[in-house]
């Protein structure tokens, strides 16, 4: 957004000190979701708000509400008068019914569209992957270590998009907003099958894919013995809700989901996750950021 021009401020519990900042002198405001002087001054005066702070995991609805849906309701009601509000939900959120997460992102959709009405935009990426996700490093972990990696489903479809690109894409909402939800893709808005994803993080870490079908009865029971760890305060990501959503079959993007029918995109997942081979196969793969899902 700077380069194209935008004045940013951003709202952040610190002054954030980080290397993709070097370059940047965002004004910064201090404060979090729950702070309403924050929220006020954040958005005073702004030409176009985005919203992209949420919850991924929690130990419950409540805590995933207490962020996800609150939070969003709150930074609404702060900014009614801002022309342009792009809210960053997720693909997930077309099928809240499969987990805690999915059922937040969809409530915090329809609590920020009563308050803005059509001067909300909703954002929807699927999958995100890039540097710096740490939650998604097992999968080449697992990639690095296992003579065989498993695919969670033949047949499913799984959206995925660089974060670059999805934050570029998000940018471009902020100027041209859309006044309903937009799915976000790359270039394979059809999404890619397990055995792609899998194989491609196998050859980012210099290995000779193998691949076998696991057992869906595992992937539940994986997320249904997770559920019990959080209830002894445990923060799993692979709870029961997730491997539903990891589970479900169709994560692809419809043409009329997109803005205009066209993908904002550069090159898509499988060529970004090969590009990353090089940093994989160097720093080896408990010290790099790279992550997919």
């Amino acid at each position: 957004m700077a380069d194209d021009g935008w004045r940013v401020r951003i709202l952040a519990r610190r002054d954030p000190i980080d290397r993709l900042w070097a370059d940047l002198e965002p004004e910064v405001v201090v404060g979090d979701l729950a702070d309403r002087r924050a929220l006020d001054a954040l958005s005073r005066g702004a030409d176009a708000v985005i919203h992209g702070a949420a919850l991924v995991k929690a130990r419950s609805a409540g805590e995933f509400a207490a962020v996800n849906l609150e939070g969003a309701r709150r930074l609404a009601e702060a900014s009614v008068g801002v022309p342009n509000v792009v809210l960053v939900s997720s693909l997930a959120a077309r099928e809240p019914q499969l987990s805690r997460y999915a059922a937040s992102k969809r409530a915090a959709e329809h609590a920020m569209a009563e308050v803005l009405g059509e001067r909300l935009t909703v954002a929807r990426p699927p999958a995100i992957y890039g540097p710096g996700d740490r939650e998604l490093l097992p999968v080449f972990q697992a990639a690095d270590a296992l003579p065989v990696l498993p695919v969670l489903s033949r047949s499913g479809r799984v959206g995925m998009i660089h974060v670059e690109d999805a934050a570029r894409q998000v940018a471009a909402l902020a100027g041209r907003p859309a006044g309903r939800p937009v799915a976000l893709s790359d270039d394979r808005p059809e999404g890619y099958t397990w055995s792609e994803l899998m194989a491609e993080a196998a050859r980012a870490c210099g290995r000779t894919p193998r691949l076998a079908a696991a057992p869906a009865a595992l992937v539940h029971l994986a997320g249904i013995t997770n559920d019990f760890r959080a209830i002894f305060g445990a923060n799993p990501m692979l709870t029961s809700g997730k491997a539903r959503e990891l589970l479900h079959p169709d994560w692809s993007v419809a043409p009329e989901e997109r803005l205009g029918g066209t993908a904002l995109s550069r090159p898509h997942s499988g060529e970004r996750i090969r590009r990353h081979r090089g940093l994989v196969s160097a720093r080896g793969v408990d010290e790099t950021l790279v992550a997919v899902l």
